[in-house]
């Protein structure tokens, strides 16, 4: 039995698109298609820098505008058929994490758009949020992205599932619409509240459960354990991240904790024996930095030497009396030292 199979096929598809004679391709599905229509592509960035295949067919249009929702604030569109750089027109968007531009995109030719901030592929420390279980508290997490907002320093949101309570398209929607509030981008994987949904839409608004980016010199990873397992073809996708990642700093997130740290409510994945293996696993291939959400308070502990955070403090029901509230962790890494320090940021 595979409950996540058809989500992990779903993942292969996230990024493509063809219209007016242009194939679109998301490399690595790093960024969901949202519309086509009319000379205007429209993404959802699910990684701070990702890169765009445009084939062009002979009379294929040639003008296009495209729009990253959930961009890094100083994101840059560059263009190239070839080595030859086309011209990009930058255009003014309604909010620092859309980003918009115009460019031309030579019927007959293919043409490869990269959209990543500056300096994204040179090694250096920077910092990040890691953030999980929103839920029912949606009304609220205003309050966080707001605390995340004071703090300059960091760059993006790494998000471990549960955004909503129960999946549906107008959750999905309210959280689009609120992380409006947020300066930053927020990059996501699901949870089991997103499964909820007996037709969970999660990919179509927020691209890949199973991912892989890298920025600044860190590799980060993202599995959908949505169902306390992993599929078989993210297991596989997983293996590959950690020979790509073996001799640099890598962390991964996911939802569900592979062991519960405190073995109270069996907060873990389903299988004991599969969560032993993939630490092992993780071990092996010299993993830095496990995040999970899930259960809703903070615990650090270590899970097979690898340092280990829970923090699903996204405002979803909290633990009682453990005193905790609403959190999200703010994380320093270096790609030459590893990680240095992970900071509890309490917003209640």
């Amino acid at each position: 039995m595979r409950p996540a199979e058809e989500r992990a096929l779903k993942d292969l598809e996230v990024g493509r698109v063809e219209a007016s004679g242009v194939a679109f391709s998301v490399e690595d599905g790093l960024a969901v298609v949202r519309k086509v229509e009319a000379g205007t592509l429209t993404l959802w960035g699910s990684a701070p820098a990702f890169r765009v295949r445009a084939a062009s067919k002979d009379g294929a249009n040639e003008t296009w505008t495209v729009v990253v929702r959930n961009a890094m604030p100083d994101a840059e569109l560059t263009a190239l058929v070839g080595n030859e750089p086309l011209v990009v027109e930058p255009l003014s968007g309604p909010l620092p994490t859309v980003k918009m531009w115009r460019v031309r995109l030579p019927a007959g030719a293919e043409a490869r758009l990269t959209v990543a901030p500056p300096l994204w592929d040179q090694p250096m420390p920077f910092r990040f949020a890691a953030l999980a279980d929103v839920q029912e508290a949606l009304p609220r997490v205003g309050d966080i992205y707001r605390r995340i907002n004071a703090d300059p320093t960091l760059r993006f949101i790494f998000f471990s599932g549960d955004l909503t309570q129960r999946g549906t398209v107008e959750q999905l929607e309210e959280f689009q619409s609120r992380l409006q509030e947020s300066r930053i981008p927020l990059f996501a994987t699901l949870g089991n509240h997103e499964l909820l949904n007996p037709d969970p839409r999660f990919q179509d608004y927020f691209g890949r459960g199973n991912l892989h980016f890298t920025f600044q010199g860190v590799h980060f990873t993202m599995i959908d354990s949505g169902n306390g397992t992993l599929d078989p073809m993210a297991e596989q996708a997983l293996d590959g991240w950690l020979e790509s990642a073996r001799d640099g700093v890598h962390i991964l997130g996911t939802h569900i904790p592979l062991v519960d740290p405190i073995g109270v409510r069996n907060g873990a994945f389903s299988s004991r024996n599969e969560a032993a293996a993939l630490l092992a696993k993780l071990a092996r291939g010299k993993l830095d930095l496990t995040l999970y959400g899930h259960v809703h308070s903070y615990y650090s502990f270590s899970n097979a030497g690898i340092p280990a955070f829970i923090s699903g403090g996204g405002g979803a029901i909290p633990e009682q009396f453990d005193g905790i509230g609403r959190h999200f962790l703010a994380v320093e890494v270096d790609p030459s030292a590893g990680v240095r320090t992970v900071s509890l940021v309490r917003v209640d």
